[in-house]
């Protein structure tokens, strides 16, 4: 068991430095959201199953954006708060609800937008894969996630559960620090959390790795058709179709692996090495706890960025906004299968 009276001393790195970024993120992902938001807005008409998509990551970036003034103050001061004051109970209650949720329900969702990707290069297909198992494959699931139908209850569904299981732990993890008395905000037990956190966070941990490892093999059985069709055929339109469906989950893999994957593999080893009472190291462990969960925050900022590069509609709403005019024609002409039904 983690000793509950180790004192937490916060470093320059924590006190100064993740308040500077969150202070930095908070207005860049506040205006490339609302800006997206708006932009999605426009287009809830069409009904298309990328917008539900998108339009649940936007509100789920927002969320997060949110949270990161407090997050700011919280690192900046916490350390001086008293556990029973305002602003701890809102940075550590609320925010943490916030934050934790909205980064799950993102990782989800980011996962079915590669499915509903992959799926869209089946479709495509020119019945060059076995016709058995992977047709059965592709009209029971895989086509599911390019309806619009299934993907807006797919959505409640994931934030539904999502909420309800950190919604528990947070509540769990308050009604013990209750009993207890803290002095200041910045604790071991609210970084670290009590069990029920712990089995949270291995729920949490799961369903990123589950998802991480279900984009991985897309982007690789879509890379091994890809270089087969090459080899026999010339490109053409649909395979050029095919290097978009490649590109976009690329993108999704990288932010995956860039800004979720490496607050996974530590979170597993945070836990571990929390069962002793050598209080230097338990800082250093909180202090790298936090920065990575600052870069999976950071995923939030840099959302309207890849939704730039990934949506063809993003690209020309954002560029009559900007020029009043209407974008070349060879835009027009382009396929880009991000927006194809």
């Amino acid at each position: 068991m983690r000793n509950s009276t180790c004192l937490l001393q916060p470093s320059l790195a924590t006190t100064v430095a993740l308040p500077v970024i969150y202070s930095c993120l908070f207005p860049a992902g506040s205006f490339g959201n609302i800006l997206a938001a708006w932009i999605f807005s426009r287009q809830a008409h069409t009904k298309k199953t990328q917008y539900i998509y998108l339009a649940n990551l936007v509100t789920a970036n927002l969320l997060i954006c949110s949270t990161m003034p407090f997050l700011a103050a919280y690192f900046a001061r916490g350390y001086q708060w008293t556990y029973d004051s305002v602003a701890c109970r809102i940075a550590n209650h609320l925010g943490t609800l916030i934050m934790h949720v909205s980064m799950y329900v993102t990782i989800t969702i980011l996962c079915s937008i590669a499915l509903s990707q992959y799926a869209t290069l089946k479709k495509n297909s020119d019945g060059q894969y076995p016709q058995a198992v992977n047709e059965n494959f592709y009209r029971c699931v895989l086509a599911k996630f390019r309806q619009p139908k299934f993907a807006k209850y797919l959505c409640i569904i994931i934030w539904l559960i999502v909420l309800c299981i950190t919604t528990t732990a947070i509540i769990h993890n308050v009604q013990l620090r209750a009993k207890e008395e803290f002095h200041r905000c910045y604790n071991i037990r609210v970084e670290a959390g009590e069990f029920t956190a712990m089995i949270a966070a291995f729920l949490a941990t799961s369903c990123f790795f589950v998802s991480f490892m279900t984009v991985v093999v897309s982007y690789y059985s879509l890379t091994r058709h890809l270089n087969k069709i090459q080899k026999n055929t010339c490109i053409g339109e649909k395979h050029l179709i095919y290097s978009t469906v490649k590109r976009n989950i690329f993108v999704i893999q990288m932010i995956l692996t860039v800004c979720f994957l490496p607050y996974h593999i530590f979170r597993p080893i945070f836990y571990g090495l929390l069962t002793n009472n050598d209080c230097p190291r338990l800082n250093y462990l909180v202090e790298i706890k936090n920065f990575l969960t600052c870069l999976a925050a950071a995923k939030s900022s840099l959302d309207p960025l890849i939704t730039l590069l990934l949506d063809k509609t993003f690209k020309k709403s954002l560029y009559g906004l900007f020029t009043k005019a209407t974008p070349p024609e060879h835009h027009k002409r382009k396929t880009d299968i991000f927006t194809e039904e």
